[in-house]
């Protein structure tokens, strides 16, 4: 395979400089093209060098990342995300799966990140998280959320509207959709606890997260238990029953 053809994109000189030299020395399946320092010079570069991966820094002056990508017609490049930020935007990312690394720049995590997008070059799946992550942004309503599940053998795209619930398998989590399906993937609960909770989602049990949007019945009990629409009958802990009771009045 040959070399991965990128352009950095970030404001700041010195995270730049940074990028750049641990590129160079520790991601030899990559060539830096060129370096931009805002949204304007930034799409110059990619129109210019039609890139195979962009570095994207998400905050810069005058716009952001997002402004970026929604300027182009199409995005044919895969993109890691760097933002010095925990906050919205790491959700949206995460909720698409999105390749991203946190400033100050983890070398381990950097090369992890191009390693991923090496490997979903070998098998076709191109821009995939990408196409994702900017329905989501485009999209105001809930319904039309959509959610990376990954799993052993690749992923599975699902709106967030349609899972009914989540328990917790070991390191894993079974997600349980209305449509009948279940789907086993290998990311832990609290992952998506994280993740779910803006989407009217809750905790109800260290080993449940449930939507409460498909709950038919609350049995009372010291914690108690939910039935959801698909007729299972999910455990209500002690501690977390006074916030489920809460979120009904």
């Amino acid at each position: 395979m040959s070399k991965l053809k990128a352009v950095i994109v970030e404001d700041e000189e010195a995270s730049r400089v940074t990028l750049n030299n641990y590129l160079t020395k520790y991601c030899s399946e990559v060539e830096i093209l060129d370096m931009a320092d805002s949204v304007q010079t930034g799409l110059t570069a990619i129109k210019k060098h039609n890139p195979d991966v962009v570095f994207l820094d998400i905050e810069m002056p005058y716009g952001n990342a997002f402004d970026l990508l929604e300027s182009l017609d199409e995005i044919e490049f895969e993109i890691i995300f760097v933002t010095a930020y925990r906050d919205y935007a790491i959700k949206a990312l995460n909720l698409s799966a999105a390749y991203y690394i946190l400033k100050p720049i983890d070398i381990d995590e950097l090369v992890s990140a191009v390693d991923k997008i090496v490997k979903s070059k070998k098998e076709g799946d191109e821009n995939f998280h990408t196409k994702i992550l900017m329905e989501n942004i485009k999209s105001n309503a809930i319904q039309h959320k959509k959610i990376v599940l990954p799993q052993m053998d690749g992923f599975e795209v699902v709106n967030v509207n349609d899972i009914i619930r989540a328990e917790a398998n070991d390191n894993y989590t079974n997600f349980y959709l209305t449509n009948g399906k279940t789907f086993l993937v290998s990311k832990t609960l609290k992952h998506f606890d994280d993740l779910l909770t803006d989407f009217d989602f809750i905790r109800t049990h260290k080993s449940h997260l449930v939507n409460l949007q498909y709950i038919t019945k609350y049995i009372k009990g010291k914690g108690g238990q939910v039935r959801m629409s698909d007729d299972s009958y999910v455990d209500v802990s002690a501690t977390r029953k006074k916030e489920l009771l809460e979120r009904f009045k």
